[in-house]
């Protein structure tokens, strides 16, 4: 599975719960006792991407949380849920939060930007935490602009020396090939005769 993709639905999926500042007491009070005291023992406030890993019985992570913050922390913070990805241990997440679908959509964008390692030159871990499409967004879309982003990263990030203009010349005839789109390029003396400056 790719990091710039989402998870398929799974069985044994585990609960990320996203939750604000204002909804944090409700929440904690919807916890069985063991969960409800793991989670204030780790004194989680619902900070703006303040992650907890909640233990089941057998001592193996069994949910999550991640911190919303409050309204003004909302309006100035980006992809708080995307904090808690490398926080959490491998397997797949499912969101269960309340979140406006705007923002729902932003939020899983933002996961799988979460994902993205420039390693043309050296190895870069990947996070192991995978997210199930939430329900109400449009996931291929979602990808897809993850899909770009993560191209546009890759030429920014490669040095002038890999990525002059026959490099990137084949970066778009590759991506001319990939959606069945016609290319034409202009080189040399040719620019001369189109009178290009």
């Amino acid at each position: 599975m790719s990091v710039l993709t989402f998870a398929d639905p799974a069985d044994d999926s585990r609960p990320l719960h996203a939750v604000t500042k204002d909804g944090l007491g409700a929440w904690r009070d919807s916890l069985d006792p063991p969960a409800r005291a793991w989670v204030e023992a780790a004194r989680f406030e619902a900070g703006p991407g303040e992650t907890v890993v909640i233990p089941g019985a057998d001592g193996r992570p069994a949910a999550a949380v991640v911190g919303l913050g409050d309204v003004a922390a909302s309006r100035r913070h980006r992809f708080l849920i995307a904090a808690a990805r490398s926080e959490l241990p491998g397997g797949t997440y499912r969101l269960e939060s309340a979140l406006d679908p705007g923002d729902l959509a932003a939020e899983a964008l933002g996961w799988l930007l979460a994902g993205y390692r420039f390693d043309r030159y050296k190895t870069a871990a990947a996070p192991q935490a995978a997210l199930i499409a939430p329900p109400g967004i449009d996931a291929a879309r979602i990808e897809a602009i993850a899909a770009s982003e993560a191209l546009t990263r890759d030429l920014v990030n490669t040095p002038a020396a890999d990525m002059g203009p026959d490099e990137l010349e084949a970066a778009t005839a590759d991506l001319a090939t990939t959606f069945g789109a016609d290319l034409s390029v202009i080189r040399g003396d040719d620019l001369l005769a189109r009178n290009l400056p």
